[in-house]
């Protein structure tokens, strides 16, 4: 008896070959064979491997691409994406008040803070890279190289407006995120909040509101609030930002001074407003004369192929003030930050003198010089990789150790995943019970004025993934399910 062989797939017809290569492939992704941020074979690799043309390997990663289980990263290869947790693309989340059980939002943020240090706790909790991912040896020679070629050794004070040389580097640099910069547009600090606290103070006065995103950093808002100003908290989604339309019917009904917003990887949602967002939001703030203070902290550390644009890029009335630094790319300790205050850079060179005269010449000639013999990019390339990675593999053990009810952001950069609970559980007493085992994390109540937020933390990944991670990331599942 003659077989019917209509049902049988041709081995040799590539066209239906690089499904079937694609099929098993993502079998093994879906099955957790193949781990989220694990490399897969090169396409010379799979070929050889599979007895195939270069051709249909080629496609089958195209296939699985599509799907968004696997991604291309340039000159690197393809790695594994797919994460069976869920996330906030499935759906709006909501913007309820409540109020916390115990302490309150200062008490909270102060314990947090406490907690941040300590060799025995693992610190979940700060949004910072490791000591590991830092180029501690460069670093070194370019201090001692700037020391060498600076003709009174940095002992002296240095200009009021900060290091040439240091705001020649973070001009070019400037070109990345579509800026046409001078070095004399710029103003160096100590860090990136006290630009912050410059640019606040540059363009309000004590009784002033300022609209700030939520959830928010809580080192944002109780600076806000120290300076006297009252806030405002804009309703932000988890994937596009800002809710602009809200933002705008804000500025028709309060008298909003200043807008102090994180564009671009947020703290904590990770989002990146999209350039057409940013745009209307920078056309909406100069068409009411609102100054925006654009803290671009994590700007450079963007898991795609390309730097993301800054508000800034979009500024014609000169009412945007970028602020950044390198604390979170490079050396936390140096304090070495800068600000770009457009049109209200005479009032922050005058509020720098009164408060600190002077930037630390060392600290800022030994940046400069590192971003002037481009270990700075190089450092970059490494240091995306390291935190794309270690996005990836902490998302893919809380999908398999914290219950299957949560929802995950997806940042596209920067340190933080925002993880929303169930209901029942309160942010702060999970955070209590962690640190009974030496986990910090940070409780949803601190990301905002009003202590809303309580079934949600933020954990962060700038520490390598490790089997002590692991074991903490189980150990946190527990608790929560516990609840």
């Amino acid at each position: 008896m003659m077989r019917d062989n209509s049902t049988i797939t041709p081995v040799h017809d590539e066209d239906f070959l690089y499904l079937q290569i694609a099929e098993r492939l993502g079998s093994q992704i879906r099955g957790q064979l193949l781990k989220t941020g694990e490399k897969l074979p090169s396409v010379r690799a799979l070929s050889s491997e599979q007895g195939i043309s270069l051709s249909t390997a080629y496609k089958a990663y195209v296939q699985l691409e599509i799907k968004g289980l696997i991604e291309a990263r340039p000159k690197s290869g393809y790695y594994v994406r797919y994460t069976p947790a869920r996330s906030f693309d499935e759906r709006k989340p909501e913007r309820q008040v409540r109020e916390s059980k115990k302490l309150s939002l200062d008490e909270m943020i102060e314990l947090v803070y406490r907690n941040f240090s300590g060799d025995s706790i693992v610190r979940l909790s700060r949004s910072a890279p490791a000591l590991s991912l830092l180029p501690q040896a460069k670093l070194n020679k370019s201090m001692m190289e700037a020391i060498r070629l600076s003709n009174n050794s940095c002992i002296n004070y240095d200009s009021i407006q900060g290091n040439e040389n240091l705001r020649k580097q973070i001009a070019r640099l400037a070109f990345s995120w579509g800026g046409n910069i001078l070095p004399d547009d710029v103003v160096t600090s100590q860090g990136c909040m006290e630009a912050l606290v410059f640019c606040l103070r540059a363009v309000t006065k004590p009784g002033d509101v300022v609209a700030i995103e939520s959830p928010a950093y809580f080192g944002i808002f109780t600076t806000i609030q120290s300076l006297g100003l009252k806030i405002i908290e804009i309703p932000t989604d988890p994937v596009d930002g800002l809710d602009l339309d809200f933002l705008e019917n804000a500025i028709s009904e309060k008298q909003i001074k200043a807008c102090l917003f994180v564009p671009t990887f947020s703290n904590p949602l990770g989002y990146c407003m999209p350039n057409e967002a940013k745009k209307r939001l920078v056309e909406l703030l100069a068409k009411h004369e609102v100054p925006l203070i654009e803290d671009d902290i994590y700007g450079e550390l963007y898991f795609g192929k390309t730097r993301p644009r800054t508000c800034k890029s979009f500024d014609k009335q000169g009412l945007v003030m970028l602020c950044s630094s390198i604390s979170k790319s490079l050396a936390p300790g140096y304090r070495v930050g800068w600000c770009i205050p457009g049109k209200f850079k005479a009032q922050v060179i005058n509020l720098k003198l009164i408060h600190a005269l002077s930037s630390a010449s060392p600290t800022q000639a030994a940046i400069g010089h590192f971003l002037e013999t481009g270990r700075y990019d190089l450092h970059l390339r490494k240091l995306r990789k390291a935190l794309y990675t270690q996005c990836l593999r902490y998302t893919q053990a809380i999908a398999e150790y914290f219950p299957t009810d949560i929802k995950v952001s997806r940042p596209e950069g920067g340190y933080g995943l925002w993880i929303e609970l169930n209901k029942k559980i309160d942010a702060f007493e999970l955070y209590e019970k962690a640190l009974a085992y030496n986990i910090s994390i940070s409780p949803g109540q601190i990301f905002s004025t009003d202590s809303r937020f309580t079934n949600f933390i933020r954990i962060s990944f700038g520490i390598p993934y490790n089997d002590e991670i692991e074991r903490s990331l189980k150990t946190l599942g527990k608790l929560i399910s516990e609840f």
